[in-house]
């Protein structure tokens, strides 16, 4: 230690870093090498690399779940963006590949290899030795494999409370480029998500089937075998999570999937016999929704002739072909604690969400007062305009509130998100079409919402009343635990 005081500073740093890696060699951390973030905003934040070795762009977002770090990693929902998990270790209970949500129709490759589509993954702690009986691989082996940039070491709190206070920007994360002027010029460069169509990135290219014969043995388990199937669906696929298709499978679906473009005469020829299909599944996917125009003009030529179900995306462009607005959200939704509340059976739903754009509401039209407890005027914001309103106005009262929409007639609000009052479910009341802006099939996330697949099968049978369903018995629906002894 003589040797360390009588040493300069510089000449201190040295010994300390060997010291560092001579400690990392005795424990289950491994040497790593030197990795940056770099927020748009001029932010640095420094740590070490625990994924693949690169240099990447991306929206940096964060994701508030407390366990589910695979499907949130392998959810094609997330191009574009480098994803901060805000609990503090990753990785601890390892990987299973069965659990991944692409689909099998996932366009994006790395080395032969299905790749996540995400730019990169910022975490606290990243561990290296998982326990889990169902553990196949570590997770910094399955993001070097798979070509994913990936840092650790950082205060991922300051990160988000910086995301929180200034909004979702653009960031850079490299473990080659230290030179911060470098990284500023590079960043500048990258293009913006906002205008960009990632949905096409991420989308199949060629249709193709899913069924029963395609659920993971390795979820029986846990996982009831699925109703017999019995509607046949034609899935739109922005970026579809595998959990959405095996949700649709068990509840009775047949499913077909088609690329994002795909025109609706096509669509409408897909059932049995050439005829319509029994259904329209609009999946989830990522990015601005405003660029996906080849979807939701699509979409307005498909609504009132056949039923039709939509996730985030799909929500949203149901939301665009009738005529919407749609709004960026300062730091998004994206987590498994989402608090909503559907307005129809005043039940609040903890739901699982992943978007950064939502639905203005009053843009799809005026208020109906006979049907929205006798109120005329959409409530208005704090700059006194009805696009920045607080929905939360419509679950105070009670009220599942409809507008005349001038393209498809009724339109019903029919869930509202109790954090920040924005729209996060709309019914057609003239036509058989319905959507949410969140994930109902728990990959991962809670099972509160798992009945709105059972609603797709009602509205597709040809049910008025398809929503009423008692979600607290619906919840536990499809699971083997769910079984009285």
């Amino acid at each position: 230690m003589a040797e360390y005081y009588r040493a300069s500073r510089s000449a201190r740093s040295v010994m300390l870093s060997e010291l560092a890696r001579q400690m990392l060699s005795h424990t289950t951390k491994r040497a790593c090498a030197p990795a940056l973030l770099v927020l748009e905003d001029g932010s640095v934040f420094y740590g070490r690399s625990c994924g693949a070795e690169g240099t990447v762009t991306g929206e940096v977002c964060f994701n508030t779940s407390l366990e589910g770090y695979f499907e949130v990693l392998t959810d094609p929902s997330y191009a574009g963006q480098i994803v901060t998990m805000t609990y503090p270790q990753i990785g601890n209970y390892g990987i299973d590949p069965a659990d991944t949500q692409m689909a099998p129709g996932n366009p994006v490759e790395h080395e032969g290899r299905p790749r996540p589509a995400l730019r990169a993954l910022v975490v606290h702690d990243m561990c290296h030795t998982p326990s889990n009986w169902r553990s196949r691989q570590g997770l910094p082996e399955y993001l070097e494999q798979c070509g994913v940039v990936a840092i650790e070491g950082i205060d991922t709190r300051a990160l988000v409370r910086h995301l929180r206070d200034h909004g979702a920007q653009k960031g850079i994360v490299s473990t080659e480029v230290f030179e911060l002027e470098k990284l500023q010029q590079l960043l500048a460069a990258a293009p913006d998500l906002v205008g960009t169509n990632l949905a096409e990135t991420v989308s199949c290219r060629e249709p193709y089937a899913f069924g029963a014969d395609d659920l993971p043995v390795e979820h029986d388990f846990a996982a009831a075998a699925p109703v017999p199937a019995r509607h046949q669906v034609v899935v739109y696929d922005c970026g579809v999570k595998r959990g959405i298709l095996e949700g649709l499978v068990r509840a009775g679906c047949s499913l077909t999937l088609v690329p994002w473009d795909t025109p609706a005469e096509a669509v409408l020829a897909m059932g049995a016999n050439g005829g319509a299909p029994d259904g329209v599944f609009l999946s989830n996917g990522p990015g601005d929704p405003d660029a996906v125009e080849a979807t939701y003009t699509q979409v307005q030529q498909l609504i009132g002739k056949v039923p039709i179900f939509g996730i985030c995306l799909g929500h949203q462009m149901i939301s665009l072909a009738c005529g919407a607005t749609m709004e960026k959200l300062k730091f998004g939704h994206r987590g498994g604690n989402q608090p909503v509340m559907n307005l129809l059976t005043r039940r609040v739903e903890i739901t699982a969400q992943n978007h950064g754009f939502g639905l203005v509401f009053p843009s799809l039209g005026e208020l109906v007062p006979e049907l929205s407890g006798g109120i005329t005027e959409h409530p208005c914001g704090p700059d006194g305009t009805a696009a920045t309103g607080d929905l939360r106005f419509w679950a105070e009262r009670g009220i599942a509130p409809v507008v005349l929409n001038e393209r498809f007639g009724r339109i019903r609000l029919t869930h509202v998100n109790l954090n920040d009052g924005t729209a996060e479910g709309i019914q057609l009341l003239d036509q058989p079409c319905f959507s949410v802006q969140y994930h109902p099939e728990a990959s991962p996330g809670p099972t509160d919402a798992h009945y709105l697949f059972t609603a797709f099968a009602r509205l597709m049978d040809g049910g008025a009343d398809y929503l009423n369903i008692d979600i607290s018995k619906d919840r536990l629906a499809g699971w083997t635990f769910a079984k009285e002894a």
